[in-house]
């Protein structure tokens, strides 16, 4: 079982790269949808993403319980994305620490391709809310670096190996 984490800023390709990386795996493909469609440019986002995607991928939603997502019959998953995973927990009220750790101990037993953005590198935000998920989502993706067999930095459309 193998453990990737993809990383790197807004449009710099993680979610096609992710893809690419497992149409390569054999067997049945899962995408693993965290966003919510709770307004008409995030439902266009959906469509476009959809698009993107082949019919070899079935598609489950998991926008708080991403950890339940790995008892389906698939043999490799590709979770899009983890920050929106962070921000639906954050705004649920959820321990973030505590269901990542949950997360990365069910996504162990599974091939996993982990897709996230970096979002610290940019400047301090100007609000609480905004700086606390910053915060959260930075450890977060700490935590499935450190947990992950491979991480990818995605730049402009290409894949540098950080580990």
């Amino acid at each position: 079982m193998a453990l990737t984490l993809i990383g790197g800023g807004a449009r710099s390709g993680k979610s096609r790269y992710a893809l690419e990386l497992a149409k390569q795996h054999a067997g049945r493909l899962a995408f693993v949808a965290t966003a919510e469609a709770l307004d008409d440019e995030m439902r266009e986002r959906i469509r476009s993403h959809q698009a993107e995607r082949s019919s070899a991928f079935s598609t489950i939603e998991a926008p708080l319980d991403l950890a339940i997502a790995f008892d389906q019959p698939y043999d490799l998953f590709v979770v899009d994305c983890l920050t929106l995973w962070c921000s639906n927990m954050l705004f649920a009220g959820r321990d973030i620490a505590a269901e990542t750790a949950r997360m990365l101990e069910a996504a162990r037993a599974h091939d996993v391709i982990l897709v996230t953005n970096e979002v610290g590198c940019g400047i301090v935000p100007e609000n609480e809310l905004a700086r606390r998920f910053r915060d959260e989502a930075g450890r977060m993706n700490q935590r499935c670096a450190e947990a992950a067999d491979t991480v990818y930095w995605m730049v402009f459309g290409v894949p540098l190996k950080v580990k």
